[in-house]
C-alpha cells in the first residue's frame, strides 16, 4: 500500500491526526499501518514508531500522480471526461504534485525518464477508461478523509479514493491501484482495506455500503468487487480491536518482531533488519504523554492474521 503509506506520512505530519516525531504513540488505525502490522510488525516500528523516511519511488509517484488526474477529471463537466481530457492533465498535475513535494520534483529530473514516467501514466490512465466511463459518474465523495471511533475507543482513519451513491442511498466504495491484480492468495488482504472503510462509514453513517470496488488499472484493468454484510463488518471490527491490542503490547514491549516472508526483498528497511543480518536502532523515546488505548479491553486470542 505504498501509496496509501505516503498519505499516512502526510496525515502524521501535517495536521497532527497522529503522531509527532519519532517514539511518539501512535493515536489511531489507518488501513496501511494495520497491513504494516499484520505484514510485519517490524515494519510497523520501522514507519510508525521510528518514522524512517521513506522517499518516493517512480512506482509510487506514476500512483499519486494517476490518482490525483482521476480526483481532477470529475470536477470537468460529464461530457468533457474523455481519455484524451485525462491525458491533458497529467503533465499540469505533475507540475503541480512536483511544486508541492520537492523529494518528488527531485525523483526524476532527466526529460528521457520524464517521458517514460507520464507514458507509465498514461498507460495506467487507458486502463482505467477500459474499465468504467466517468461521463455517467458523479461521485458523492472524492479523496474523502474519514474518521471514526468505535465503541471500543480505537480511531481509524483514512482517505477513501471515491465513494458512489444511488438516489436510494445505497453506497459503493471505489479505490484505484496502479499496481499488478493480487493473486487469489493475496485477495483478502486486498480487501481487508475495503471493509476497513466500509466500517468506517457504517459507524459515521449508520450505511453499510452496498458495494466494495478495487479497480486494478495496469493492463487491460480488472475491477475486484465484493459486498460487504453486517457480519463482515463485525469481524473487521473484532480483528482491528485485537490489532491495535497486540500494537499497545509491542509498544509497551519494545518487542516489534520480523516476520519475514516473499514482501521482504521489496521492503525499504532491509538493511536493518535482524532477520538479514542487520542492526535494530534503538528504539526512539517518546516524547508525548502515552495515549490510552482502546485494545486492552479486547479479549485475547483473537485471530489477527
Amino acid at each position: 500500500m505504498d501509496v496509501e503509506n505516503a498519505v499516512d506520512v502526510a496525515i502524521d505530519t501535517g495536521n497532527g491526526a497522529g503522531f509527532g516525531v519519532a517514539g511518539d504513540p501512535p493515536s489511531a488505525l489507518s488501513p496501511s499501518r494495520a497491513g504494516d502490522f499484520m505484514t510485519c510488525p517490524l515494519l510497523y516500528r520501522f514507519r510508525v514508531i521510528d518514522r524512517i523516511p521513506e522517499p518516493p519511488t517512480t512506482a509510487t509517484a506514476r500512483g499519486t500522480l494517476v490518482h490525483a488526474v482521476l480526483e481532477r477529471l470529475f470536477d470537468l463537466p460529464a461530457a468533457g471526461r474523455t481519455p484524451a481530457a485525462a491525458q491533458d492533465l497529467l503533465l499540469p498535475e505533475w507540475t503541480r504534485l512536483c511544486a508541492d513535494d520537492e523529494l518528488l520534483a527531485a525523483l526524476i529530473t532527466d526529460e528521457a525518464e520524464r517521458t517514460r514516467f507520464v507514458a507509465d501514466a498514461a498507460a495506467a490512465l487507458r486502463g482505467y477508461f477500459k474499465l468504467e466511463d466517468p461521463r455517467r459518474l458523479e461521485p458523492a465523495e472524492r479523496e474523502w478523509y474519514v474518521e471514526t471511533s468505535l465503541a471500543s475507543g480505537l480511531k481509524l482513519r483514512g482517505y477513501i479514493d471515491r465513494v458512489d451513491a444511488t438516489p436510494a442511498g445505497d453506497l459503493r466504495i471505489v479505490d484505484y491501484k496502479t499496481g499488478r491484480v493480487p493473486l487469489e492468495a493475496y485477495e483478502a488482504s486486498a480487501l481487508f482495506q475495503m471493509k476497513f472503510y466500509a466500517l468506517v462509514i457504517w459507524r459515521l453513517r449508520g450505511v453499510i455500503p452496498k458495494l466494495l470496488q478495487l479497480m486494478y488499472l495496469s493492463g487491460d484493468g480488472e475491477v475486484l468487487r465484493y459486498s460487504p454484510d453486517e457480519a463482515d463488518l463485525l469481524a473487521t471490527e473484532r480483528k482491528l480491536n485485537a490489532l491495535w491490542a497486540a500494537i499497545s503490547r509491542a509498544r509497551e514491549t519494545g518487542d516489534f518482531r520480523p516476520r519475514p516472508g516473499k514482501l521482504c526483498d521489496w521492503c525499504r528497511h532491509k538493511a536493518l533488519c535482524p532477520a538479514f543480518g542487520g542492526t535494530l536502532p534503538p528504539m526512539p523515546v517518546r516524547t508525548a504523554a502515552p495515549v490510552a488505548e482502546a485494545g486492552e479491553v479486547v479479549e485475547a486470542g483473537v485471530e489477527i492474521a
